[in-house]
């Protein structure tokens, strides 16, 4: 037991395929997205830095790092079931909490659980670290529905989680990382040609507008 088990653990993060159930052209981990989200997250933390305001790296990173861990629990639940209903993702985070403070309880040495505690608690939060991990979180899944779309995915469900994700995205159009994200990144997302381009580009497109009418 001890931080022998923690460590071991991580290796089963690996073994958790996201959006498991369905097809795809290239699978991903909760290991490998947890990698993706932090260093996109450190990214974003850079702008906002540059931007004149303070970051807090110490909690962006743990925020981003641990943000998924709690999956190695229950799994990873699709974006669309989680939040199709309020009180089931609270339930569900409920039961990821108790599961968590168990594990840490049963398995981490007693002068490391406060620390443990801390890190595995909900990440995205109304600090600006936790709503730039709610934001980097949001740009995997965006970059991971688009890749699926791009080859060709004939599964309706990257369509849905594309939208959501980028509708996520602006709803933190106050932040300098999400209008840099806007202005600079997603329009090299969408150029090029691939399948179903028209259909993304106008999804994106509407969803952008629906932004600044909010703005104006």
């Amino acid at each position: 037991m001890g931080m022998h088990q923690y460590i071991k653990s991580l290796s089963d993060l690996e073994n958790i395929i996201r959006l498991s159930g369905k097809f795809k052209f290239e699978e991903h981990s909760v290991a490998a997205h947890s990698f993706k989200v932090t260093q996109i997250a450190q990214f974003l933390g850079t702008v906002e830095e540059q931007a004149g305001n303070k970051v807090d790296w110490r909690s962006l990173y743990e925020k981003a790092l641990n943000h998924d861990y709690t999956e190695l629990f229950i799994g990873d639940i699709k974006t669309p079931v989680k939040y199709a209903d309020p009180a089931l993702r609270d339930k569900l985070a409920k039961v990821e909490e108790k599961m968590a403070k168990n594990f840490i309880e049963t398995v981490i040495p007693e002068e490391f659980q406060a620390a443990y505690v801390n890190r595995m608690k909900e990440g995205k939060d109304e600090s600006l670290e936790g709503q730039i991990l709610s934001v980097a979180d949001k740009i995997d899944l965006l970059y991971e529905s688009f890749g699926e779309i791009q080859k060709g995915n004939p599964e309706p469900v990257f369509d849905e989680i594309y939208e959501e994700s980028l509708s996520t995205i602006v709803q933190f159009k106050h932040l300098t990382c999400v209008q840099y994200l806007i202005k600079e990144i997603l329009p090299d997302l969408l150029s090029g040609d691939y399948m179903n381009q028209a259909q993304i580009q106008v999804i994106s497109q509407r969803i952008i507008n629906e932004m600044e009418e909010k703005i104006d």
